[in-house]
């Protein structure tokens, strides 16, 4: 079973990714987790702390995904990085849709925090340099200008997807810039 303060940070997550970050309350989470009243404020002393809770335990699920691990495994050729991208695109705005509109509103949030802004770059940076070593493993001439089009293009198309209900296709966006890069 899980402890209070992951039910805890599950449940914000869950807030945030359906009501907005307006909604995070100690109350609110521990209410929406079945936590007894109280709970949350003892792991997260102040609304900021459960907030950075919030970015990390985003991280933490997201770092751990099997796509994402499949994607940046590294794979065998340029195509079938492109599909292990548009499997994670999907699961993001289909499977685990409302932790990515959590994510979303954490990048909101941090345009304000320069302590959150720093937690979210530091996340988005262990995800962009697996993604450089699988450009650079693909034969990409400059892998990190190549893994920073490709990750700019992601969260383009994940934007879209979760405000706009926007059905668009990465894959010819995606393989073009990877074909780009690799000279393909």
């Amino acid at each position: 079973m899980a402890s209070n303060r992951t039910r805890a940070l599950d449940a914000a997550v869950e807030l945030v990714g359906t009501v907005g970050i307006r909604a995070l309350t100690h109350a609110r989470v521990d209410e929406h987790a079945g936590l007894p009243r109280g709970s949350t404020s003892n792991s997260f002393r102040t609304r900021r702390a459960l907030v950075h809770g919030v970015a990390d335990r985003i991280a933490e699920l997201e770092l751990q995904l099997p796509e994402f691990a499949t994607t940046v495994g590294p794979p065998a050729s340029a195509d079938e990085f492109v599909d292990g991208l548009c499997a994670l695109l999907d699961h993001l705005t289909v499977t685990d849709r409302t932790r990515t509109v959590a994510r979303l509103a954490l990048f909101l949030e941090a345009s304000h925090d320069p302590d959150l802004r720093a937690t979210l770059i530091q996340t988005g940076a262990r995800m962009e340099s697996d993604v450089v070593v699988t450009m650079a493993t693909l034969g990409a001439r400059d892998p990190r200008t190549a893994a920073a089009a490709l990750i700019a293009c992601c969260e383009g198309f994940i934007l879209h997807r979760v405000s706009l209900a926007a059905p668009m296709d990465p894959r010819p966006m995606l393989q073009a810039i990877v074909d780009a890069a690799i000279g393909g």
